[in-house]
């Protein structure tokens, strides 16, 4: 499955609203922004199930920032759409929808935002909302996809 990631008060905070992981010299040197902690536990994780990661997000962050940011943190990902790539791609098919998944080929996106739920249900893509209160939050995702997995492997039965 392609599983996609939002950033902002997903795995970067704006406020300390979630538990990160510790910086090194490096990060604070360069000013990298702090994750969230299990985000390399869980993109390990998802890598080893064979699920491919995107990054999803309406910033402004060049792809360049992005792909920075995660490679100092040890981890990569497959794919980073930011706001010029969904304008672009995007265009009329979903003008006023913040993501639009389908574009991208994307099974599931991860999100903290109701709104990009909502979306899902209007366009029908499948979200997965994690709130940042959410302790659980790697296991609650690693259910959910797990639980999608299964549903598209039913087979409906014939009479």
């Amino acid at each position: 499955m392609i599983i996609s990631f939002d950033l902002d008060d997903t795995l970067i905070p704006s406020t300390k609203r979630f538990l990160t992981e510790k910086q090194n010299i490096f990060h604070k040197i360069l000013g990298v922004e702090k994750i969230r902690s299990d985000t390399k536990k869980l993109f390990k994780e998802l890598r080893q199930n064979g699920h491919q990661i995107y990054i999803y997000t309406t910033s402004m962050r060049s792809e360049f920032k992005i792909n920075l940011f995660f490679f100092s943190y040890g981890m990569s990902v497959d794919f980073i759409i930011n706001q010029q790539k969904h304008k672009k791609e995007v265009g009329g098919l979903a003008k006023n929808s913040s993501k639009f998944p389908p574009t991208f080929g994307i099974d599931v996106h991860i999100d903290d935002s109701l709104g990009v739920q909502m979306e899902g249900e209007k366009y029908s893509f499948k979200t997965i909302i994690i709130d940042f209160e959410n302790a659980n939050w790697t296991k609650n995702i690693l259910e959910n996809i797990a639980e999608i997995q299964n549903k598209s492997k039913r087979v409906p039965k014939t009479e």
